[in-house]
């Protein structure tokens, strides 16, 4: 079996693909695992390094809205796992160009080569961003799509395109759609690790607005098993919202940050709202837990703790990574 990672040196994909050559998915365990990555900002080979060396993983430096370069790689591929996408929303408000070429272009280059290819299954990996807001409950898949920044309405988009080439073409396509997620080798302009390496660095951290902003937490390992049930047992054309089942204002997980690392309420920094800024994300996951017998495994508190003792012991991977950067908060 040969699987296609798209994105797989960054945060998601490289642990879908450590954890794929780890032995950790049954039906993945002799499959042969190429990545295609673009190394943007935000994608780093190092992210793979505890993996380098296994003779089933075969890397492809690549760009996704490179028609030909993916037609050579997508021959032979039996699954596409598609997680490779421009994702943070404060880049997309500076700047959406790139937004809809990688997003939009590359979602649509990668389902018509593996349309091409004759691809048994093509996963594509989305937000839950791409339902805008909600003040009460939570969304399930059939909920209308309102997204609200150039980011979510560049997901949204590739979701639809995913959805046309099921209905059109009979494409195996499965689209998920998670909630915020945090671990080990996130790239530090997000929320969680920009803050932890500016509390590490005695610096402040920003906090948008009145900091009532809700989010739902996934930690990378849950949100990646829940990507497999579906690779493994996900109905063709259909979609499943992988959540976590912790949500926090971002005053509280400021809070908890500062307390993982011994800090105090002077570290934060009030900084001009987001424009746009969703009010509350969260995703109703009954489908997934009934069809898939998905359940969110790691508890919040331990997943955070664990997450930043791993940022205090790897200061050789995200220093480098910041001095490289202009970094914001999300």
């Amino acid at each position: 079996m040969r699987v296609l990672v798209t994105g797989g040196a960054g945060f998601i994909g490289s642990h879908y693909v450590r954890q794929a050559l780890s032995g950790e998915y049954a039906t993945l365990r002799d499959a042969e695992i190429v990545v295609l990555d673009k190394l943007t900002y935000a994608g780093c080979e190092d992210n793979l390094a505890p993996v380098a060396d296994n003779p089933r993983l075969r890397f492809v430096r690549g760009d996704i809205c490179d028609a030909a370069a993916v037609a050579k790689v997508m021959a032979g591929v039996d699954l596409v796992v598609h997680f490779a996408a421009e994702s943070h929303v404060d880049r997309s408000i500076a700047g959406s160009a790139d937004f809809v070429l990688t997003n939009v272009v590359g979602t649509q280059t990668l389902l018509q080569a593996a349309l091409n290819a004759g691809v048994g299954r093509f996963v594509h990996v989305s937000t839950d961003e791409v339902y805008g807001s909600i003040e009460q409950g939570s969304w399930s898949e059939d909920h209308a799509l309102e997204p609200n920044s150039p980011y979510s309405a560049s997901k949204a988009s590739s979701d639809l395109l995913a959805r046309s080439f099921h209905r059109t073409y009979g494409l195996p396509v499965c689209v998920t759609r998670c909630s915020n997620n945090y671990g080990p080798y996130q790239f530090p302009e997000k929320v969680i690790p920009l803050f932890v390496t500016n509390l590490l660095d005695g610096e402040p951290v920003p906090l948008y607005g009145d900091g009532l902003y809700v989010r739902d937490w996934l930690h990378v390992d849950d949100h990646c098993s829940g990507i497999q049930l579906v690779v493994d047992g996900g109905r063709a054309g259909e979609t499943y919202n992988i959540g976590g089942g912790t949500e926090l204002t971002n005053r509280e997980l400021t809070q908890r940050l500062l307390s993982a690392v011994g800090a105090g309420w002077e570290m934060v920094r009030p900084v001009e709202d987001r424009k746009g800024h969703d009010r509350r994300y969260s995703v109703d996951i009954t489908k997934i837990r009934t069809e898939l017998g998905y359940r969110p495994r790691i508890d919040f508190d331990t997943g955070l703790a664990d997450t930043v003792r791993w940022y205090a012991d790897n200061r050789a991977w995200w220093e480098p990574l910041k001095n490289r950067a202009v970094l914001t908060g999300r």
